[in-house]
């Protein structure tokens, strides 16, 4: 096992493993940090090792892979390339290095429980039983899409069946295009979706549980009025139809509960996202949603001292692998630098 000695402390303790995590991490151990990464669990329902890219299939707006690449193995690569300058990883055998942390992502890694950042150094405690201290954290642990529950939903999102959620990730993918479209969700982001679907879609429907819009006035009207977008109105999804791609939505009235078949070729879930920062218990500064507060917007700061944020935890806006990772970035250089003007490494 790649232990420190006993007692000692790590100069920067990174929680997750998405685009943000890894590039932290890459970037703090270049810097002889000796980055130790709190990847999650495969078998979580939060937060997994890979981050949310691991549901995706083809990723085709990451700049270097012209013939685009699946989630799970850029992930994998980011994963390589971390290891590969000193990252450690922990895991139920206890802190691994590269060599020991050979089955890449898809080892039982474990998760962050608790920390306690009432006391320096701060104090982590993984759901395995790992325990360790840490002069500085990089919390990129991202956001989880809402999704609707649904079995088949599920099944299809992680097999590249033709659901997602994320429009502006998968929409422009071949599989999409010239094809009938559904999105449900009733808000700006909602509206976002699905005008930028109408881009490839033949048409668009905007399924929708009331009889209104919960989007801006502006954003509405574009909905409403755009030829290509057609809204359904006191509807929700209750099943999600096919077995290799999907088929149809099956959708239920609110108001008088009958059920019917859409066929469509593609399914997005525009109802939110969940930053994932239950274990901070509300030590870190966040806003209504539950993304972390930067402190200065150009920065990864928060409201802690010695405490980073990276990747969708605190964005809200674009929530982009490549956005996660220059967040990630920005990360590590704060954290170093901190460290340095503490005298702490």
């Amino acid at each position: 096992m790649n232990e420190k000695k006993e007692n000692s402390v790590e100069n920067v303790v990174i929680v997750g493993s998405g685009p943000a995590g890894w590039t932290a991490a890459i970037y703090a151990a270049r810097a002889a940090l000796e980055p130790l990464v709190f990847p999650g669990r495969a078998t979580g329902k939060d937060l997994m090792p890979g981050g949310q890219l691991m549901l995706t299939t083809d990723v085709e707006n990451y700049p270097g892979f012209p013939e685009a690449i699946k989630g799970p193995d850029m992930m994998q690569t980011f994963f390589d390339q971390a290891m590969r300058f000193g990252t450690r990883v922990v895991s139920d055998e206890g802190v691994l290095g590269s060599d020991e942390a050979s089955g890449g992502l898809y080892m039982p890694y474990q998760n962050v429980e608790e920390v306690d950042l009432s006391q320096r150094p701060f104090h982590v405690r993984g759901d395995g039983g790992f325990e360790c201290r840490t002069h500085a954290l990089i919390v990129a642990t991202g956001a989880k899409a809402n999704w609707l529950g649904l079995d088949n939903e599920q099944r299809l999102a992680q097999s590249g069946g033709g659901v997602s959620a994320c429009a502006v990730c998968d929409g422009a993918l071949p599989m999409f295009r010239d094809k009938e479209l559904a999105v449900v969700g009733g808000g700006d982001s909602a509206v976002e979706e699905a005008t930028y679907l109408t881009k490839f879609a033949s048409k668009v429907y905007m399924i929708h549980r009331r009889d209104k819009l919960r989007a801006s006035k502006i954003m509405a009207e574009r909905a409403m009025n755009h030829p290509k977008i057609e809204m359904v109105w006191n509807h929700v999804v209750v099943d999600v139809l096919g077995d290799d791609m999907i088929e149809a939505v099956r959708i239920k009235g609110t108001s008088n509960g009958e059920q019917r078949d859409m066929p469509v070729g593609g399914l997005f879930l525009a109802i939110g996202h969940t930053p994932i920062t239950e274990f901070l218990k509300g030590q870190v500064e966040a806003d209504d949603k539950g993304y972390l507060v930067l402190k200065d917007s150009y920065r990864s700061t928060t409201s802690v001292e010695g405490v980073f944020a990276a990747g969708d935890v605190a964005d809200s806006t674009y929530r982009q692998a490549v956005t996660a990772a220059g967040m990630g970035c920005k990360a590590a250089i704060d954290a170093e630098r901190w460290l340095a003007e503490k005298g702490l490494a």
